[in-house]
């Protein structure tokens, strides 16, 4: 995934304004790095909760761009976004994610602690909580 930030940064670079206010420690192309960095490992761990990630990249670096660059920008952005989001899709899910961590189901048990066990492939939770996934996929279904 970090290929997919540093090529939004590299093809977004040279039209980064170079004005840096005196209370700001970076320079605005390492503010426009860490804010493709973030967006992009958002992405990565909880892409379900992320509705909309390229509008979020764009809102989040647009004062360091010209009001003249700024459709190229949201084009940029919105292009490798749809390749990550493509990209996602085709890797099949492990037993961990991309930072080592062992998966864990998201739902929660009765007594209300985190469930232990390893969610399947395809899905956020366990054969145990697989109910929850399928009504969330209806939701969505219905609201197309």
């Amino acid at each position: 995934m970090y290929q997919f930030s540093r090529t939004i940064y590299r093809e977004l670079a040279p039209y980064v304004l170079e004005d840096k206010p005196s209370t700001q420690l970076e320079s605005n192309r390492e503010l426009v790095l860490r804010e493709c960095e973030a967006a992009i490992e958002r992405l990565m761990m909880d892409r379900r909760y992320f509705a909309r990630p390229s509008r979020s990249l764009f809102n989040n670096v647009r004062p360091y761009f010209g009001i003249g660059d700024l459709p190229r920008v949201f084009f940029v952005i919105d292009r490798n976004v749809t390749f990550a989001l493509d990209f996602l899709r085709r890797v099949p899910e492990y037993a961990f994610d991309a930072t080592g961590i062992e998966r864990s189901c998201q739902a929660m048990t009765r007594k209300g602690l985190p469930c232990q066990r390893q969610p399947l492939p395809a899905s956020e939770y366990c054969p145990s909580h697989q109910h929850l996934d399928d009504s969330f996929e209806e939701l969505l279904e219905l609201a197309a």
